[in-house]
């Protein structure tokens, strides 16, 4: 089981690590300290269990598992807060469990029995393909493995890690196909949602969008920003 450590206490931090050690399923794959770090962790690896505070700063627990709820292959998530007034909102939003600290080894290895548990009964969600060409091959990409997708002239170019393959279908064919996966940022621009990290304001009064997993910033139109703001605000309990 691949755990990302999520809190921006450095102690609670290195408190839940040292219990974790001795369990052997367990991998702790990071250690974060706010909610940006959380969504790029879950873009660039395979996270199957986060254990989230709830009260960070940018980013708060609840509104990153909103964020979490939506990705095609979504990591459990245990709450650990030093609040128990969140703990209902908590299991609406499907957590596994919910601790309070400081956490109790008897607890987390409760907490960990449940996400065991929850893995084997929970169906896997089927990935999801674009189908793209490499020169004079056909190819298929995970949507799970795209940065972005951008539109020039008569073709939509899907960057990803590995560099940038050509698809036949329009954005407005994936936004039909994978819309609850993908949000716009220009006419000429799709992402996954779960790539997007917030935005940068240019001197020239620009927006440009961060993503997880690629430096390149692709700039989101006027007539978009108000979606994509509200897709990263952080209202909450």
């Amino acid at each position: 089981m691949r755990v990302l450590i999520a809190d921006d206490e450095p102690l609670a931090r290195a408190r839940l690590a040292t219990l974790l050690a001795g369990t052997a399923d367990v991998e702790v794959v990071g250690s974060v300290a706010d909610g940006e770090a959380v969504l790029a962790a879950c873009a660039d690896r395979q996270v199957d269990l986060i254990l989230l505070d709830i009260e960070m700063p940018g980013i708060t627990g609840t509104a990153l598992a909103r964020r979490i709820g939506v990705m095609s292959q979504a990591p459990q998530i245990v709450f650990c807060t030093a609040y128990d007034q969140h703990a209902v909102h908590a299991f609406e939003l499907g957590a596994t469990d919910y601790l309070l600290k400081p956490v109790r080894p008897e607890r987390l290895a409760e907490a960990l029995d449940r996400v065991r548990a929850r893995r084997l009964t929970r169906p896997k969600p089927a990935p999801a393909f674009l189908r793209a060409r490499s020169g004079a091959d056909e190819v298929r990409v995970a949507l799970d493995d795209v940065h972005y997708l951008l539109a020039d002239e008569k073709y939509v170019a899907v960057h990803h890690a590995g560099g940038a393959w050509l698809i036949d279908d329009s954005l407005r064919q994936l936004e039909q196909a994978h819309g609850e996966r993908l949000v716009r940022l220009h006419r000429n621009c799709l992402v996954p949602r779960q790539r997007l990290l917030g935005l940068k304001t240019l001197a020239d009064g620009r927006v440009l969008a961060r993503l997880a997993g690629t430096e390149v910033m692709p700039e989101v139109s006027r007539r978009n920003l108000a979606i994509v703001r509200q897709m990263l605000r952080t209202t909450d309990l």
